[in-house]
Formats: C-alpha cells, sequence, structure tokens
C-alpha cells in the first residue's frame, strides 16, 4: 500500500441514538440533567499485560500488586505500517459512514442480519472490500488466525467531538465464531472488560520483578475479588491487531469508554462464522456461499 494522507471527516450534525444510548449530539439537544446516566465505573480496576496474560490491579488502588490470569486476549502491535494505516482510512473515508448508536458512524461489510429472529439475507453482499485482501492474508501468518475465514468486516470510526463510545457487550455466537479479530487505527485507547457473573475472582500476590516475575511461576491464590466489581483495561496501542478467545470472547463484555477516545479512532472488526455454518454444521452449505463471497474483496458497504 501507497502512503496517502487522512483527513478527518466532517462531524455529523446528526446521531444515529436510540433508546437509552446517548452521545454528545443528542445530549446537548435534549439540554438538562440527563436521566439516561450513563452506567457507573467499576469499583475495581485492573490493567491487562499483554506480554504475560496477567490482570494487574491499578496503582494506588485496593487491589495494587495483585493479579489474576486472564487468557484469550492476543495483541500483535504494530500490525500495519503507518503507510497502510494511511491508505486504509482514506479508502474507508470514500465510503459512506453511517450515523449509528453512541456518537460512532459504521461501515458494514457483510450478509444483513436478524440476530433475534436467527435469520440472514445475502442479498448484495459482494464481500470484504478490496484493500482488506493484505489484512487478512497477513493474519494468516500468524498460527492464531492461520484458518481464519472473515465472512464479515464492520468498520467504526469514532471521535471525541461527538462523545464516540460502545457499551459493555458480547458479540453474536449463533452467527459469529471463536474469534473476533480488529484492527486499531489512527490513535490508541482502551478497551474495557467487564463481567456481570457472580463469585469472585482469586488473586495472587505479584512477586517482584513484575511483568517478568509472573512468567517463571504463580504464587498460590491469597485473596479475592467480587467479579461484577471488577473491570479490566487492555490497552490498544494505534495500528495493533486485537484477537479476542474463549473466556474474554464468551464471558467477558467489552466496551470502549467515552473517556478513552480522545482523537478519532477507526476500528476495523472481522469476524467468522459460528460452528453451525462451517463444515458439519447444518447450515455448512450457506457458509461455504458466504465464505466464497466475502474473500473475493469485490465489497462495498451494506
Amino acid at each position: 500500500m501507497a502512503a496517502a494522507a487522512v483527513a478527518a471527516p466532517e462531524i455529523l450534525r446528526e446521531c444515529g441514538c436510540k433508546g437509552i444510548r446517548t452521545c454528545l449530539i443528542c445530549e446537548r439537544q435534549r439540554g438538562g440533567d440527563a436521566p439516561w446516566q450513563h452506567p457507573p465505573q467499576k469499583t475495581h480496576r485492573f490493567i491487562y499485560y499483554s506480554d504475560t496474560g496477567w490482570a494487574v490491579g491499578a496503582e494506588e488502588s485496593d487491589f495494587e500488586g495483585w493479579a489474576f490470569p486472564f487468557p484469550g486476549v492476543t495483541l500483535i502491535e504494530d500490525f500495519v505500517s503507518q503507510e497502510e494505516e494511511a491508505e486504509m482510512v482514506q479508502l474507508m473515508d470514500r465510503e459512506p459512514w453511517k450515523p449509528s448508536q453512541s456518537g460512532r458512524r459504521k461501515q458494514d461489510y457483510g450478509p444483513k442480519v436478524n440476530f433475534r429472529k436467527q435469520k440472514l439475507k445475502t442479498a448484495g453482499f459482494r464481500g470484504l472490500p478490496s484493500f482488506s485482501r493484505e489484512v487478512v492474508r497477513r493474519m494468516g501468518l500468524y498460527p492464531l488466525l492461520e484458518d481464519f475465514r472473515p465472512v464479515e468486516q464492520c468498520n467504526l470510526d469514532y471521535c471525541p467531538e461527538r462523545g464516540s463510545a460502545i457499551d459493555p457487550h458480547l458479540d453474536d455466537a449463533w452467527l459469529w465464531g471463536e474469534r473476533l479479530v480488529s484492527l486499531n487505527l489512527l490513535s490508541p485507547t482502551v478497551l474495557s472488560m467487564s463481567r456481570e457473573a457472580p463469585g469472585s475472582l482469586l488473586l495472587c500476590l505479584a512477586p517482584s520483578g513484575f511483568p517478568e516475575a509472573l512468567v517463571e511461576g504463580v504464587m498460590a491464590p491469597s485473596r479475592s475479588v467480587l467479579c461484577q466489581e471488577v473491570e479490566v483495561a487492555v490497552p490498544l496501542p494505534r495500528r495493533s491487531l486485537l484477537v479476542l478467545t474463549g473466556a474474554a470472547r464468551h464471558q467477558w463484555k467489552h466496551a470502549i469508554h467515552r473517556r478513552h477516545i480522545e482523537a478519532r479512532r477507526v476500528c476495523a472488526t472481522f469476524r467468522e462464522l459460528s460452528a453451525e455454518f462451517s463444515p458439519g454444521g447444518k447450515q455448512q452449505e450457506l457458509g461455504q456461499e458466504l465464505r466464497q463471497v466475502s474473500l473475493s474483496f469485490q465489497g462495498r458497504p451494506m
């Protein structure tokens, strides 16, 4: 990919918020004290360290120096170059962005899906965009993604002027498969992960020399914290690729808080099909059709 300048698009005058979700645009329009207050922050904040796979209590917190393993998160830094990033965003900006919830804008490359009724339509779907061909090829060079065949790409545009964010959520598991893959462009941010399950997390006192010492051995748990009170912050560097699997994919909700959007951010999320649409599944033929169309890389936003 050749180098290209990236110009920030015009800020939207209208938002796509529905229900209880809001952005700065509609909050200004409504005025006054909002009855749709944002959910309170979790009580205890832990920081994820990608080199160890552990979440460690934040500095000056009640659990500073305490840690627990946090599997299912893989971070690949500098997945694309500055020149590739600039060209990708420039090509995205040539296509229309649609208003979305909570101050975001979006572009969808994938089948139209009704998750509640578990139905999808392939009409009009022509595949992922051509500029993603090299990105998908490069994913396959990593063992974790060597058989990753995405059938959907969702581009999301965040900016602080709109108060962009995304609420804690779990991605669908009927249609989408084990791995969620996201490419973080234009600015760093933080992925905030939380879990509503009852019970407690067992903590270990991080040994001196952290984080290197955690790789060598683990001390016996000696403290616990309620799971519902924990938030794990996963720092996402600019141009990094994030892969969520296992518990991080299916049990821990993920979010981007408004306070963590300090400049324009574009995220391209790639999703694969679930077992139902894979070889041996009851909808394997439809899955094969979707994969073939997707990887033709002739798509336009749906």
